[in-house]
């Protein structure tokens, strides 16, 4: 079985040479791989061609116009049996590609995904998000996992289709934001069996700072809105949580400043309060032991419950604001 490892590349020259660095170590040799440069302007050539007479690999520069139709200029050139997608901020194991293909042979995937973990090299910030990307008290809850809420959609950190998948789809036809849950909905739609992989892990730095996961995340939450106009059936209740959450966040503040100005003379406004109140310590209480014991780190638990409450804020209001705009503002326009 030949793959062909396919990563679009925009102003990140060191993160590829870490994940080409964990290419080297493959205990599986059969596969080629394709670096997209998608326009940068901090190019990663001169570190690529380090990697020449060490992997199969060959570099491509083209104009930017998103990593979906990166990845789309990398499939047209590619000889695999199989694309294996990755983002450039990863680390694959060792044995990676054995994992998927006892995978194909045993499911007899067309399209697949796999989860992410945190790499001891992480630094805390970066393992607290991992954490809070695949926490079941988070959204991470439904990425990833074995039990998660409908059809399993892959997403483009760590995605493999066949090559008949590519020819009959045609890859990517949204260039960013959620490209990768419309492609997923999409190779569904047509027919092909599409699953999850537990085993074909990799680690995934996803962002250093909690300003840039923040970001990340709440174009993630507008992304949703943006599936949800081209497949109105896609969205669940889950996926407004977040946003109520936020909505929750907002309410209890207003109350607890009429409380605190008014001295408990709005007894109603008292008794929300405390429930409220109570409410949000005992998730925070259960979210951090959890943290704690899942990443077995004091400084990671706490930063922990910090990333998971910067993602669901983050989400939620992406998904409010999106919607807001969409149903809201152009209506009125």
């Amino acid at each position: 079985m030949f793959f062909s490892v396919i990563v679009p590349l925009y102003n990140r020259p060191v993160e590829i040479k870490e994940m080409l660095t964990s290419l080297l170590d493959q205990t599986y040799k059969d596969f080629e791989l394709i670096i997209v440069e998608d326009g940068s302007k901090n190019k990663a050539e001169h570190i690529v061609d380090k990697f020449k007479d060490k992997l199969d690999v060959k570099y491509y520069f083209k104009e930017n116009e998103g990593q979906g139709f990166a990845r789309n200029y990398g499939f047209k050139r590619a000889k695999g049996d199989y694309f294996i997608v990755f983002d450039s901020d990863i680390i694959v194991p060792k044995d990676y590609f054995l994992k998927v293909i006892d995978g194909i042979k045993e499911h007899g995937y067309d399209a697949f995904g796999g989860p992410d973990a945190a790499h001891d090299s992480f630094t805390a910030i970066q393992k607290a998000i991992s954490y809070s990307m695949t926490s079941p008290f988070t959204t991470g809850g439904i990425r990833g996992n074995k039990k998660h809420v409908g059809q399993f959609h892959p997403r483009s950190f760590n995605l493999g289709i066949s090559r008949e998948v590519w020819e009959k789809t045609g890859g990517f036809k949204l260039s960013r934001r959620s490209e990768d849950i419309e492609f997923s909905i999409r190779m569904i739609n047509s027919g092909f069996k599409v699953g999850l992989i537990p085993d074909a892990f990799v680690y995934h730095k996803r962002r250093t700072s909690f300003g840039q996961f923040y970001k990340q995340t709440h174009n993630f939450g507008k992304g949703r809105i943006d599936i949800y106009c081209l497949y109105p059936k896609e969205l669940k209740p889950v996926h407004a949580l977040p946003a109520i959450f936020v909505l929750g966040l907002i309410f209890l503040l207003m109350i607890d400043v009429i409380n605190l100005l008014t001295m408990d003379e709005i007894y109603f406004l008292h008794i929300l309060g405390l429930i409220g109140n109570t409410f949000l310590a005992f998730y925070t209480i259960l979210l951090s032991l959890h943290a704690l014991v899942t990443t077995k780190s004091l400084k990671v638990g706490l930063l922990s419950v910090v990333a998971a409450f910067t993602q669901l804020i983050a989400y939620g209001s992406g998904f409010l604001s999106q919607y807001a705009h969409k149903f809201i503002t152009n209506k009125r326009g």
